[in-house]
């Protein structure tokens, strides 16, 4: 028997392992709902399901992006270069073109509101000098996050199959975001950008038509379907709600939108709902 052949039984059973966390990742709707305050779930329906996270995971991009301006590694005004590899990312992007420069403010506003692709992947080779290797910070901030289920490959959301995330995992996300980087939080309730002389709408549509809402970030692949991180602050208290896998783009809205409605008086009240014990 060759070294090969021993080898191989082990070989399947990974490639099996990983073929089924495929798998799943195509998995139907989940959602959950947490109390940013306290951290009780509200309600979880298939929330450690694994699922792919497209653009939500910008989220992360930008908590690290946010680090790095706060640990002085990152100016607002520095000027991040984009690349071929950057300039690549189809289909939203600020499009300068390659060799071109965006100020960093101009790419966190672009991912923020426009999800733009170059302006993510351009800070990750500034932050990680490759994307595949800002790719393992991100993962290692995850678990730093209590983040068990997720891995990161890239820093557009754009497709990767052992790129995968869960509803708790991108709740979590959130929280952190809204608890670490409270200044910087307040871009995620931008509506729109001017962006050297044009005025560019975002896709959030619940931060102009649900009360309260402050953010955080949409996302849609093919293979993801309709995702969407919502953190709504009304009357002291926030929510931070994950929908995944939604059919459609109005049907994961309107799916956020009456999970926040139910939610927002019993966590107001302090009394959980019968959907709380999950």
């Amino acid at each position: 028997m060759t070294v090969f052949s021993k080898a191989l039984p082990r070989v399947c059973v990974m490639l099996g392992i990983f073929m089924a966390a495929v798998s799943s990742a195509f998995a139907s709707e989940a959602h959950i709902v947490v109390n940013a305050a306290t951290g009780e779930v509200l309600e979880a329906s298939d929330a450690d399901t694994l699922h792919y996270p497209a653009s939500l995971t910008k989220m992360m991009t930008l908590y690290l992006a946010f680090s790095a301006l706060k640990d002085g590694k990152l100016n607002w005004n520095d000027r991040l270069p984009i690349s071929a590899n950057a300039d690549g990312k189809e289909p939203f992007k600020l499009g300068v073109g390659v060799g071109k420069e965006v100020t960093v403010r101009e790419a966190v506003e672009g991912m923020v509101v426009l999800s733009a692709n170059d302006a993510a992947a351009a800070i990750a080779e500034k932050l990680g000098g490759s994307e595949p290797a800002f790719g393992d910070l991100m993962t290692a901030q995850a678990r730093r996050l209590g983040m068990t289920s997720t891995v990161f490959r890239n820093a557009t959301g754009l497709p990767d199959p052992a790129q995968v995330t869960t509803a708790r995992d991108m709740a979590r996300l959130g929280i952190a975001l809204a608890r670490d980087f409270p200044t910087e939080f307040k871009m995620f309730s931008m509506r729109y950008i001017t962006f050297r002389g044009m005025k560019l709408r975002g896709h959030n549509r619940l931060v102009r038509s649900y009360e309260g809402v402050d953010g955080i970030k949409t996302g849609y692949t093919k293979a993801a379907g309709y995702n969407l991180v919502t953190s709504v602050n009304r009357g002291g208290t926030r929510l931070v709600a994950a929908v995944l896998g939604g059919k459609s783009a109005q049907q994961r809205d309107d799916e956020m939108a009456s999970l926040l409605t139910r939610f927002l008086p019993a966590a107001n009240s302090g009394i959980a709902t019968a959907a709380g014990a999950h």
